[in-house]
């Protein structure tokens, strides 16, 4: 419930994002790469005939809902399998996030669009598997030189989101002990997010987002 809290904002930025591109690009067969618990399958149920769901046997999520196991190098399906991919805050965990475009790219359909959320300002998470931190420039490079067109790279949030969001966090490390029985923390926390919520909405400054939205179609 904690964990569930302390999210709520970035959820709350994230999710309308991610339906509208799916509502806008996905249809037919939908890979989701690194999948874990397929926390999006509600959302896109409507928009596509299978949710094809990647993730490898050592993830740290429940795989109960795994329909491929493979990795985001080596998925087990032959060329052009896909009418639509999906990927939400896992490039940062690959050591080759070019090889893992790669093979993305490989399984999808001619004019196909994938989905990608990448962060750029974020703490460390899952360690010791996190390895990047990604630019618009960065991304769009990436993309581009192994044959994705990009449709748009969109900032999810500006300066107060942010550092409301990992203010929050922070504060959440002192959330133990005699004050895991006390909901001091996560009220203070939801206050948190709701000024950096409404601060955001009036001064988006895109140069300091937490996570980029990348809709990119292959050529």
């Amino acid at each position: 419930m904690a964990k569930e809290l302390r999210n709520l904002l970035i959820h709350r930025l994230l999710e309308p994002r991610l339906e509208q591109a799916g509502r806008d690009h996905f249809r037919g067969r939908l890979l989701d790469i690194g999948c874990g618990t397929k926390p999006y399958r509600a959302m896109f149920s409507a928009l596509v005939d299978e949710h094809v769901g990647l993730d490898h046997r050592e993830s740290l999520h429940d795989t109960s809902n795994v329909d491929l196991f493979g990795s985001a190098y080596t998925i087990p399906a032959p060329d052009s399998s896909f009418d639509c991919a999906v990927s939400t805050a896992v490039l940062e965990h690959l050591e080759e996030p070019e090889r893992a475009l790669r093979e993305c790219h490989r399984v999808l359909k001619p004019g196909a669009v994938a989905v990608y959320s990448v962060p750029f300002i974020w703490h460390l998470h899952e360690e010791p598997r996190d390895f990047y931190r990604f630019s618009k420039h960065g991304l769009r490079y990436l993309f581009e030189k192994v044959g994705f067109e990009i449709v748009r790279i969109e900032a999810l949030s500006g300066f107060w989101a942010t550092f409301g969001q990992l203010l929050v966090y922070n504060l959440y490390r002192f959330h133990r002990g005699v004050l895991r029985w006390i909901p001091v923390i996560p009220l203070v926390g939801l206050g948190v997010q709701g000024t950096s919520w409404v601060l955001d909405r009036l001064d988006k400054a895109e140069d300091w987002t937490w996570m980029y939205l990348v809709v990119a179609r292959k050529r």
